[in-house]
């Protein structure tokens, strides 16, 4: 499978995410052709080489000097629309557009449609929004199946706006990346706006680690900021994923803590907690700590978007003062369900596949329990009559 991964470790701009794209593969007249397309008066596009702490690196800018630069949403619509830009990308346009005016609106409390885009609705943001649209329609229609992305820096500090000065993650930004692996730094400046957390978290399927992948072309965007401490740039990877079954990888949340001066009900407690508010899987293993103590290690698997929750669960019940967290890439079969008849009623049965061939298959437990109470039977009774009545269809 064709897939993308973005490297955002020193963040993300609009124009960084279009150059990485020109770089990885992207046809810049291409790019071009479809940007006069928007018939934007005196639109100018400079595609040209540059480094960063000595890395080598494409830059995008555009400019229009005497363009508009504030528009509501209507008019960016507008303009979008009447273009002849691929539809797929016209769409992608949109929609990113529309983020970014609910969450200008949810910031401003004020209805989306009369949000005044101040730097978003300047035309250089309005080009990398339709360039990077236009560039995932131009991978989609060369094999382009998924795309992936690292957590995303933000930066730190603060930044000057229209609004004035504003901290670092702007606030339109924390709206648009609710729910999404962030991490701070690497410098006191703002290095995630609030363009390109909307390109992002429009066109990515999965925020995570490196996906199992084997990598066909590579591309650097560069921004605008030059430091001697970090390469400002974004890394673009595209490639295919190896392993059989990979389309079916996510990635997860992992959530550790040491324990030892909690009684063992009240773990059994929170272990209950954890899962009725959405843990994939709750363990303990038996450790030792500082001085010999003997103690418990909680950890806690979760969707990415389900992290707060339940690490907020961990530190309400007085568990621990402290959590590890990390985000892990999982390889998951190809799930299906197969429902057998036996002599103690019906069984569903748990199929694990690679590539269409079925590799594991296994009685769903509870309905086995069940019906070895219903027939005064031993549960291992029902789960070999399932097994056999499975293997016999």
């Amino acid at each position: 499978m064709n897939v993308a991964y973005f490297d955002c470790f020193a963040g993300a701009g609009g124009d960084m995410i279009v150059a990485a794209m020109l770089d990885a593969g992207l046809d810049a007249e291409f790019l071009k052709t479809q940007l006069a397309a928007l018939a934007l008066e005196n639109l100018d596009v400079k595609v040209a080489e540059t480094k960063r702490c000595g890395l080598r690196a494409l830059s995008f800018v555009p400019a229009a000097p005497k363009q508009q630069h504030h528009r509501i949403l209507k008019h960016i619509t507008e303009l979008i629309r009447r273009s002849e830009i691929a539809e797929g990308a016209k769409e992608t346009a949109i929609t990113i557009f529309n983020k970014l005016a609910q969450a200008e609106a949810t910031v401003h409390n004020q209805p989306p449609d009369t949000i005044g885009f101040h730097e978003v609705g300047a035309v250089d943001s309005i080009v990398d929004i339709v360039s990077a649209s236009v560039g995932l329609e131009f991978f989609r229609t060369r094999g382009l199946k998924k795309v992936y992305c690292s957590a995303l820096s933000v930066g730190s500090g603060t930044v000057k706006t229209a609004h004035g000065l504003l901290p670092v993650p702007a606030p339109a930004t924390v709206q648009l990346v609710k729910g999404i692996p962030v991490v701070a730094g690497p410098c006191q400046i703002e290095l995630l706006t609030p363009t390109a957390a909307a390109i992002l978290t429009t066109m990515v399927d999965e925020f995570c680690t490196l996906p199992a992948m084997k990598i066909e072309s590579v591309g650097y965007g560069a921004g605008s900021f030059q430091s001697e401490k970090f390469p400002n740039v974004l890394r673009l990877i595209l490639g295919q994923t190896t392993p059989a079954g990979s389309e079916n990888a996510d990635s997860v949340c992992l959530l550790e803590t040491n324990i030892d001066d909690t009684s063992g009900e009240l773990i059994g407690f929170v272990t209950e907690q954890l899962f009725k508010a959405g843990a994939l899987d709750v363990f303990t293993t038996p450790i030792y700590m500082k001085h010999s103590r003997p103690a418990v290690q909680i950890s806690v698997l979760c969707e990415i978007a389900d992290e707060q929750k339940l690490e907020q669960i961990l530190f309400k019940e007085a568990l621990t003062f402290g959590i590890r967290k990390q985000i892990l890439q999982r390889s998951k079969l190809a799930r299906d369900f197969v429902t057998v008849k036996t002599e103690f009623g019906k069984i569903r049965i748990k199929i694990g596949k690679i590539d269409g061939s079925v590799v594991a298959a296994k009685p769903e437990f509870s309905e086995c329990v069940s019906a070895a109470e219903k027939h005064n039977v031993a549960v291992k009774t029902v789960i070999n009559a399932a097994v056999a009545a499975y293997k016999k269809d």
